[in-house]
């Protein structure tokens, strides 16, 4: 939906505020890609998937038969753990570096179907089909 005048004013006005308090910064936000921003994100799940692997594997190698597992598979469940977030928040930042977050914004904005009118459509069908049935179509 697009700004009306006034917001459009108003978000100008605070956008020249913003430039003559701090032009650096300013200058900064403005030419920061979001991309770049993804791919940090993916270089740290990357990163810390590799740090799970490592904690799995270090639980895995301190079990010993003759003392108590209950270190050994606490270690193991946290490099567990760490690599399951680490993989969904690499697999987020793949999806909106690609742009898949459009699309899911598309989805949004498009009007929803009511629950009626999904229901209403299933019992036009098998009121069809019990029709058909009646009048000996067989199918």
């Amino acid at each position: 939906m697009p700004l009306s005048e006034h917001e459009q004013r108003m978000l100008d006005q605070i956008e020249q505020a913003l430039y003559a308090e701090d032009p650096k910064f300013a200058n900064t936000v403005r030419q920061t890609n979001p991309s770049v921003h993804y791919k940090r994100w993916i270089i740290r799940a990357g990163i810390g998937f590799v740090v799970g692997i490592v904690l799995l594997l270090l639980g895995l190698l301190l079990s010993n038969p003759d003392t108590s597992m209950v270190l050994p598979v606490t270690i193991s469940v946290l490099g567990f753990v760490i690599m399951l977030a680490s993989f969904l928040m690499g697999a987020n930042a793949w999806r909106k570096s690609s742009g898949g977050g459009a699309e899911m914004a598309t989805e949004e904005a498009a009007p929803k179907r009511r629950r009626g009118d999904k229901r209403s459509g299933m019992m036009n069908r098998f009121e069809e089909r019990w029709r058909r049935r009646q009048e000996g179509d067989g199918r």
